[in-house]
C-alpha cells in the first residue's frame, strides 16, 4: 500500500516516527506496547484504513465479521511474536538471473546505436542542438530503461554502466555483458552468438527472409522462426530470443543477450525475467530446466496487442518456440 513510517505515525496519534522505526528496527527491535500492535493489527485488518489519500485506525464498530476475523489473526501472531518466538521459515526466495554474485564487478549493457536516417531529422538526436538528449542516439531505450533499473536495484555493489556497441571499453568487454538487440544493427551480439558457436543463427532482415527471423535445427532440418505482421504491415508477434553463457572474453564473467527481430521481441526478452508478474515462474523454469548448464537459450513468442508487446510466460509449452541445449532423450 505504500504506507511511510510517518502516516502511520500519525494514523496512531501520538507516536513519533522514530518511535515507529525503532519498532521496525531489524537490528535491535524495540517490542510495542500490546495497544500498538493492537492498532496495528486493526490497521491492516483491511483496506478500508486507507482511504482519500489518507490513513486512519477504524474502530471495532466499523469493521465488518470477515475483518474481525483477520485483525484476530493478525493480532495473535503478532502478540506472538512479541512474546520472542520466531516466525516460521519462510519459502527460499528464488534469486533471479540478473542478480551477480561477485561485489564491485562492472556490468554493461550494450545497446546498439540508433542508424544515422532514423536519428537525422530527430533534433534531439542532433548533438549540435542545444536540446540534444544522448539516449535518443540508442536503439531499445525502452528495453534499456526496464533492465537497468532492475540489475541497479540487484546488485546495488556492482557498477552498472550501459553504452552503445560503438563506445565499449576492452575492460566493458571482460566484464558481465548484457547485449540488447539483434544483429541487424549491434554489432557485439553478432560477435558474441558466432564465438559461442550457438545451433542457432539470426538472419537479418531482407536478407533471405523480409522479416528476418532466427533459423534453428530440428530434427537435422533448417527452421525459420520468424515475427508475424498483418495484410497492413503492422506486427502481431515478434521473437525473442534469451541466451546466458560463459563470456568468450572471460570465463569468469557471463554475456547475455536479450534480442528479437523488433524491438518489441527485444523488450519482451527483457520482461521476461524483470516483470514481477512472471519472474518467479520464468526464472524457476530456467534453473529446473537448464540445471547444471553453463550456457542456454529459449527462443519464444512475443504477442503484440494493440502496438504493446506482451511478457512471454516461458511455463507455457506453446510460448517456447525453440530451447537450447536439447532435453536429453
Amino acid at each position: 500500500m505504500g504506507i511511510r513510517q510517518g502516516q502511520l505515525a500519525k494514523a496512531f496519534g501520538g507516536v513519533s516516527t522514530s518511535l515507529i522505526s525503532s519498532w521496525e528496527n531489524t537490528e535491535k527491535p524495540v517490542s510495542p506496547p500490546v495497544k500498538r500492535l493492537e492498532a496495528y493489527a486493526t490497521l491492516f485488518a483491511t483496506r478500508r484504513s486507507w482511504t482519500g489519500g489518507s490513513l486512519r485506525v477504524l474502530t471495532l464498530e466499523e469493521l465488518t465479521d470477515d475483518e474481525r476475523d483477520q485483525r484476530k489473526e493478525l493480532l495473535d501472531e503478532l502478540l506472538w511474536l512479541r512474546e520472542g518466538n520466531e516466525p516460521e521459515p519462510a519459502e527460499p526466495e528464488v534469486v533471479d538471473l540478473w542478480t551477480f554474485e561477485e561485489v564491485d564487478q562492472r556490468i554493461t549493457i550494450v545497446c546498439a546505436p540508433l542508424p544515422e536516417e532514423y536519428r537525422r531529422n530527430l533534433v534531439y538526436a542532433d548533438p549540435e542542438s542545444a536540446d540534444f538528449v544522448s539516449l535518443y542516439t540508442y536503439a531499445d531505450p525502452d528495453a534499456l530503461i526496464e533492465l537497468f533499473g532492475h540489475i541497479r536495484a540487484r546488485n546495488p555493489d556492482n557498477p552498472v554502466t550501459f553504452r552503445t556497441s560503438n563506445e565499449l571499453t576492452a575492460d566493458d568487454y571482460t566484464g558481465h555483458l548484457v547485449l540488447l538487440g539483434g544483429v541487424d544493427w549491434n554489432t557485439v551480439t553478432k560477435v558474441v552468438i558466432n564465438r559461442a558457436d550457438l545451433p542457432l543463427e539470426q538472419v537479418g532482415r531482407a536478407v533471405d527472409a523480409e522479416h528476418g527471423g532466427f533459423r534453428v535445427q530440428e530434427n537435422g532440418q533448417p527452421r525459420l522462426i520468424e515475427p508475424r505482421l498483418d495484410a497492413q504491415g503492422h506486427l502481431v508477434e515478434d521473437v525473442a530470443h534469451f541466451y546466458r553463457g560463459v563470456s568468450p572474453f572471460n570465463r569468469k564473467r557471463t554475456v547475455t543477450v536479450c534480442n528479437g527481430m523488433y524491438g518489441r521481441g527485444t523488450l519482451g526478452a527483457v520482461r521476461a525475467l524483470t516483470d514481477n508478474r512472471f519472474l518467479d515462474r520464468n526464472t524457476a523454469y530456467v534453473r529446473d530446466r537448464f540445471a547444471g548448464e553453463e550456457s542456454f537459450s529459449i527462443i519464444s513468442r512475443v504477442p503484440v496487442i494493440g502496438g504493446q508487446g506482451l511478457t512471454p510466460d516461458w511455463t507455457l509449452e506453446e510460448n517456447r518456440l525453440h530451447e537450447w541445449p536439447e532435453v536429453a532423450k
